[in-house]
């Protein structure tokens, strides 16, 4: 815990260094030169990020409110505030609730943690990487102390350079403390200043023309792999040999009665199942998505399982966890569960009910329940056929038919990980931040280190997508044999592959779609040209 506070307090600084702040360091050098005592200001500022960050979180998703709420209130605000400044009159007509952002008497500590506080607030669309696992807690109402001291740390960290340009404000005011008029007129400008630079997305420009610091430092601390362990273990994350307790994987140990099936939605290629009227059955439980690559990597094993162990008395059961909106519906799951050729029964856990019954945290996940009811055996990901298999047969008895001894496939050495393309999971972008939910246009970077990307053209980057606009493409840095993209929507993407020509791929429907297929491990730069209206979801790699 202590680390992950001590990358939680550095991210802030990061933060409170790169230009998302620009609408408080006016009003903060404004607090300063007006007479508000600086630590009384960064008390409030501390206070109220914690408060309201927690709060905000959980909010919006309760009310089902656009992530951009918070920040279109600050602008409002920074604008009132200016406005109030610079026009005595229109100070004269704001309510009292208003007056103390630029009228509370100098030099009190009331006045300066008040306008912390009214700070607080229009920081907290400002909050960073590290504040991504609180955000989850906050909207599940599972707030514990772990991640209040989280945001706690992050605001101190934020709030140290705050402290350093409130003193600076205070300062430079004390020379024209004769002419009050004037302070409130500079101070008013600088705030209309940051508003308007905010509205017009002026200072994404500016992030831009800072040559990425505030993101390779980012990288460093709030993006290392010790802070994503610390962030999955504060967000209920499992690691993978922990998530089911006993003896291990492979071991036919007794993990207790297995959870039934719940919530699901439909059922494909059998009547609806539940767990006690298969007893006497050994039955293999696999949950996958139609477009997860490590899934369809594991289907020709589950498949031949079941045409080898089906009448000696193995039951396979999918249950299909979509990753992504388009894998809800239906009619897009039959039919990629024929063209896969599926033929055992499916279900469709649209609102993760099943999967939550057995705490599962990964596609693909397989457990094998005995005769009786229990689960006997776990395994996550690929690989470990060898052992699903002899597992089977074990549970299964004497009367098994011969093993089936599928060489395995799965790739082996060190390759890029699976990489999302919207918001919500974006990782190792190396364009400008993105812009939520709306259009623009992006530049790729100079170069990319191994596993980066970035955006070119237009792109609108939604939660879970990005959707191509005018001249989209887009650049990744990879190792690895082949390359996966999930694609909806109907186009053509030009693929290139160290700069040459690869191939084109024509989407004319909702899947995962090959783009590259190499004999050998390599490093390559992949650069993809996607015709407008096609939407990119996730990369995989083999």
């Amino acid at each position: 815990m202590l680390l992950l506070l001590a990358i939680g307090f550095v991210a802030g600084i990061v933060t409170a260094l790169s230009p998302c702040v620009l609408p408080v360091l006016p009003i903060v050098l404004a607090g300063g030169a007006t007479g508000r005592r600086p630590l009384a200001i960064v008390a409030g500022i501390v206070g109220s990020f914690t408060v309201f960050t927690l709060f905000a979180a959980w909010l919006l998703d309760s009310l089902g409110l656009p992530e951009d709420l918070l920040r279109n209130l600050s602008i409002m605000l920074l604008l009132v505030v200016a406005a109030s400044l610079l026009v005595p009159e229109v100070e004269a007509w704001l309510a009292r609730p208003l007056q103390f952002l630029t009228r509370r008497s100098g030099g009190d500590n009331g006045g300066g943690v008040l306008l912390g506080v009214a700070l607080g607030l229009v920081f907290v669309p400002c909050a960073g990487p590290v504040l991504a696992a609180v955000t989850v807690i906050a909207a599940r109402r599972d707030i514990g102390l772990d991640s209040f001291l989280l945001t706690l740390s992050y605001a101190f960290g934020a709030a140290l350079p705050m402290l350093a340009i409130a003193f600076a404000g205070a300062r430079a005011a004390r020379p024209f403390r004769a002419n009050a008029l004037l302070v409130r007129r500079v101070s008013g400008t600088l705030i209309a200043a940051a508003a308007v630079a905010i509205a017009l997305g002026a200072d994404r420009e500016f992030q831009t023309a800072l040559p990425g610091y505030t993101e390779s430092l980012q990288s460093r601390f709030e993006r290392s792999e010790r802070a994503q362990r610390e962030l999955r273990a504060l967000t209920g994350g499992r690691d993978p040999q922990a998530a089911t307790g006993g003896g291990g994987e492979g071991i036919l140990e007794n993990y207790g009665p297995a959870p039934d099936f719940h919530g699901i939605a439909h059922w494909l290629n059998s009547k609806p199942l539940t767990l006690s009227e298969l007893r006497g059955s050994v039955v293999l439980i696999d949950f996958w998505t139609y477009s997860c690559i490590n899934c369809l990597r594991t289907l020709p094993y589950i498949r031949a399982w079941d045409d080898r162990y089906r009448g000696a008395g193995l039951t396979i059961v999918g249950v299909h966890s979509p990753e992504f909106a388009f894998e809800r519906v239906e009619s897009n799951v039959r039919e990629n569960v024929r063209k896969l050729g599926v033929r055992y029964a499916v279900a469709l856990d649209n609102d993760f009910v099943t999967w939550q019954s057995w705490h599962n945290q990964y596609w693909p996940a397989k457990y094998l329940i005995d005769k009786r009811g229990h689960v006997r055996y776990f395994h996550f990901g690929e690989g470990e056929y060898g052992k699903t298999e002899e597992a089977i047969r074990t549970l299964l008895g004497d009367d098994a038919p011969a093993a089936t001894k599928l060489a395995e496939e799965s790739p082996h050495g060190r390759i890029t990980p699976e990489s999302y393309l919207g918001y919500s999971r974006l990782d190792r972008n190396t364009s400008e931040p993105v812009v939520h939910d709306k259009p623009h246009a992006y530049t790729f970077p100079r170069g990319l280190e191994m596993s980066e990307l970035a955006f070119g053209g237009v792109w609108t980057v939604q939660d879970e997508r990005a959707v191509a606009g005018l001249s989209a493409g887009l650049r990744l840095q990879y190792r690895a044999r082949e390359v996966h993209l999930v694609l909806s929507g109907k186009g053509r993407v030009d693929v290139l592959v160290d700069g040459k020509p690869e191939r084109t791929v024509r989407v004319a429907e909702d899947r995962l779609y090959t783009l590259v297929e190499r004999p050998r491990l390599g490093d390559h730069l992949l650069e993809l040209r996607l015709s407008p209206g096609l939407a990119a979801y996730a990369f995989t790699f083999g």
